[in-house]
């Protein structure tokens, strides 16, 4: 898989321009209950320490059995990714110092992953998209979590983590600026959530970037690279970026050279820090996990689980665009999560699809935006907001309304249509009393008739007083029609 061949967004230094590459190591939390080698209990928020096994706490003579729903977890996901799966694949232990890993050693997998290439396609806000190679996915356990704060001398640990298991997903350095790295990030968020596979809770730590970030003039060999670890927000790894690029030019531009190491992220500063010289592989001493056996599947085991796949955003999206005649703009912020499409499937059933989206996308996620709500947090039901954009359609009410009645709907929850008839919402359409308002603002306003023959765009005032003097609920339609006759343009 090639890097991209689009034009590189080029950052200005005092002498040069300069090209970012970036490479991005996500470590996505596999959706599981029980750990990668243990059978305690994943769940997010327990007591320190209340989710150990003997296995997470390194006790004498426990080994390591490995959970088979995990493995299943990552094949899955290496099929969402259009990856090779690796029907034999290896675990490792990486010798490493990790005061929170009990045995002093991670088991994860080096040579022999057990997902190999892949790709992930990558939308921009503006319209363009690009294609990320992804160089491998491979399975190893989390560490535990070091608490500096609790005491005046000591560190206290917590093992609930220790054990859970995690999917690597490395992709190659196919990224040139900020912008496409979170849209990356996202991308990837999205499909392991449509594959269920890991919810991509960032906030809980259940999803984490270590970016890889390096400089060069163009055309030239990628430069010296540094790693900023476990950042875990979008928004923070397009400011990780930003300032570590212009860190590197202002170093080289100076006559300096990079060194490589390993950083973090303060996002209280917005700047990075060194943390240590970054490590390679030949320093973790890496060699195949003694207590465990290769990971061998036959290509039965590969088929059922890519016959059980649910439909990606990308197939989505484009059936969407096909089937439903949507803009790929709306079909991708439809697409976005897997619950926000099955409900605009919902809503559209039956129903004029461009319309529901059109509704959902302005006025819905506008209100959900607005308070911070999830979909499955609104007060609205799919049937409900079908409701209402039928309730357009036939002509009951206008645009102007439906956006009252949605209001309504949603502080006090009913029928859209027992309101519409309970409140006396339904628009004007006898063209009768349409007439009588049109001829009281036309004899009350001479100068403006005058105006009007000389400017048309004049008529837009006529329509909106008219639509205010009748409440709101004259059919702006029939107002436009009748106002062109009376008036003459």
């Amino acid at each position: 898989m090639n890097a991209p061949t689009r034009n590189p967004k080029l950052l200005k230094g005092d002498k040069h321009d300069w090209e970012v590459v970036i490479g991005m190591e996500i470590h996505a939390q596999v959706t599981s209950n029980a750990k990668l080698f243990s059978g305690a209990s994943t769940e997010f928020g327990g007591e320190p320490n209340s989710h150990v096994s003997l296995v997470d706490a390194a006790m004498p003579g426990m080994l390591p059995v490995i959970n088979k729903k995990c493995v299943e977890q990552a094949v899955k996901t290496g099929l969402g990714l259009k990856a090779k799966i690796n029907k034999k694949s290896v675990f490792d232990r990486k010798n490493y110092f990790y005061p929170d890993l009990p045995q002093g050693y991670q088991i994860s997998q080096f040579k022999h992953p057990v997902v190999g290439e892949g790709q992930v396609i990558v939308d921009m806000q503006d319209g363009s998209s690009f294609e990320v190679g992804i160089e491998r996915l491979h399975l190893e356990q989390d560490a535990g979590k070091s608490l500096h704060d609790q005491h005046p001398s000591m560190s206290y640990v917590d093992l609930n983590r220790s054990g859970v298991a995690l999917m690597e997903i490395v992709s190659k350095p196919d990224l040139r600026s900020s912008d496409e790295a979170k849209a990356y990030v996202t991308k990837l968020r999205t499909i392991l959530r449509y594959l269920g596979t890991c919810d991509g809770d960032m906030e809980k730590g259940n999803l984490r970037a270590d970016v890889n970030v390096s400089v060069r003039k163009s055309g030239d060999p990628l430069g010296t690279r540094c790693e900023i670890k476990n950042v875990n927000s979008i928004r923070f790894i397009g400011q990780a970026i930003e300032y570590e690029a212009r860190r590197q030019i202002d170093i080289l531009e100076d006559g300096g050279k990079i060194d490589q190491e390993t950083r973090l992220f303060d996002n209280a500063k917005g700047e990075t820090r060194s943390m240590r010289s970054k490590e390679e592989a030949h320093d973790y001493r890496y060699f195949p996990d003694p207590d465990l056996l290769p990971l061998e599947f036959d290509d039965a085991f590969i088929a059922k689980l890519k016959a059980d796949l649910p439909e990606l955003p990308d197939e989505k999206k484009a059936r969407f665009v096909k089937e439903f005649g949507l803009s790929p703009y709306d079909a991708g912020v439809l697409i976005a999560e897997r619950e926000t499409a099955a409900f605009f499937e919902e809503v559209a059933k039956g129903r004029d699809p461009k319309a529901a989206a059109n509704f959902m996308v302005n006025e819905f996620f506008g209100r959900l935006n607005k308070e911070d709500k999830t979909i499955e947090q609104s007060p609205i039901s799919a049937k409900q907001l079908g409701a209402i954009v039928d309730l357009i359609a036939d002509g009951t009410i206008s645009g102007k309304i439906a956006k009252d009645l949605f209001e309504i709907v949603w502080e006090e929850g009913g029928d859209p249509r027992d309101v519409v008839e309970k409140r006396g919402m339904k628009q004007v359409t006898d063209t009768g009393a349409i007439e009588k308002v049109v001829d009281d603002i036309i004899a009350k306003n001479p100068d403006k008739v005058e105006q009007v023959k000389t400017k048309p765009t004049m008529l837009g005032w006529f329509v909106g007083q008219t639509i205010k003097a009748s409440g709101g609920k004259a059919n702006p339609q029939a107002v436009n029609d009748i106002l062109k006759k009376k008036l003459g343009v």
